[in-house]
């Protein structure tokens, strides 16, 4: 396999899930903050959005009423988290379950299920309506950070601060518990979500199967795996990886949402564009931070991408070139959010750009 271009076994883009990204500055940013507070929280986020009162871009007024994102964030994180306590509890067979509480209770910043429960609301729904598939969401990365931590994957030993699953339970144990996570999430949508119509529930049933299947994650861990050690990986095929590894689950969780919560068309459409830009950011800050942050401040082995030889966006690129792509993709997603009501806006765009602006 490493013989071969890598060009010749990326799997083709579908038009109507994953195209090649373009970017462009938008013409009416929705945000353009003034004040942001640095305050370390409980669940691992470093930062607090404030929402402008009243701002002018490109000549525009804008009225922004406050938004304190720790709050919001804090209190979207716990209800998200009594949820999975109460989707996943201790059964028989006791092994099985205490495995996957074990890492889907470990903590981490809940982006995904926020993501979802947000676009919901964004678009008229409420939070009930989303929780099922914010927690779906949740079982699912879950599930993929359980199998890429395994000796045949990544082979890491620390997760979230934490001992990784194979390591407390055995690497059996550990990838059944991913499986059952996994199975779990499609059974809690269909049986847990209320006030959905049948035909909304179907399609995102279908859009979260896709978005992690031989289309979307596992094609993106699968030419992310055949490409280490590759020396002509270049932006194109990376961004094929990230766009599907990562970015197809964080794309997922905003469209759930829309369709949960009864956007139309075009808003599902928008929010997705929405959600693949902040995919893709989310995997370049990553690809940054894995360079320049210590395994303590980012609860899980750093520099690994180097050590496996993976192609990065530091690497192609550099650190500053890299960070400025980071701000192109947030502007981009921004952009993507014009039209929409500004007060219900504001927890994506808070999210956006916690997303550019994490530390760990």
């Amino acid at each position: 396999m490493n013989s071969m271009s890598l060009c010749t076994w990326v799997p083709p883009i579908r038009s109507h899930s994953y195209r090649p990204l373009t970017f462009k500055k938008p013409s009416f940013p929705l945000q353009a903050p003034t004040k942001v507070r640095t305050q370390p929280l409980k669940l691992g986020l470093s930062v607090t959005g404030v929402l402008t009162k009243e701002d002018t871009v490109d000549g525009v007024n804008l009225s922004v009423p406050a938004f304190d994102f720790k709050d919001y964030m804090m209190g979207k994180a716990v209800a998200v988290n009594e949820a999975l306590d109460a989707a996943v509890t201790m059964r028989d067979p006791l092994k099985i379950h205490e495995a996957m509480r074990y890492s889907l209770l470990a903590g981490g910043k809940r982006v995904r299920p926020i993501l979802c429960i947000a676009a919901c609301e964004l678009v008229g729904g409420e939070l009930p309506q989303a929780m099922p598939s914010a927690c779906a969401v949740e079982m699912i990365h879950t599930m993929s950070l359980i199998h890429d931590d395994l000796p045949c994957m990544d082979n890491d030993d620390l997760r979230r601060g934490k001992p990784t699953n194979h390591k407390v339970f055995g690497e059996d144990v550990a990838v059944l518990a991913g499986d059952a996570l996994l199975a779990f999430a499609f059974e809690y949508i269909a049986m847990e979500t209320k006030g959905v119509t049948p035909a909304r529930i179907v399609r995102a049933v279908g859009e979260l199967a896709r978005s992690i299947g031989a289309e979307g994650l596992v094609a993106g861990q699968v030419v992310d795996i055949n490409s280490e050690g590759m020396s002509n990986v270049g932006l194109k095929e990376l961004e094929f990886i990230h766009l599907h590894k990562t970015a197809a689950l964080l794309e997922a969780s905003v469209v759930l949402g829309a369709i949960m919560g009864g956007g139309s068309d075009e808003e599902v459409e928008k929010l997705r564009s929405f959600a693949r830009s902040i995919g893709l950011l989310f995997q370049v800050v990553d690809d940054i931070l894995d360079v320049t942050k210590s395994s303590q401040e980012l609860g899980k082995t750093a520099g690994k991408d180097l050590v496996a030889d993976k192609v990065t966006y530091p690497r192609l690129l550099g650190i500053e070139k890299s960070r400025n792509f980071a701000e192109e993709l947030l502007q981009n997603a921004q952009g993507q959010l014009f039209g929409f009501h500004v007060e219900k806006a504001a927890p994506l765009i808070a999210l956006a750009n916690y997303i550019a602006r994490r530390q760990n």
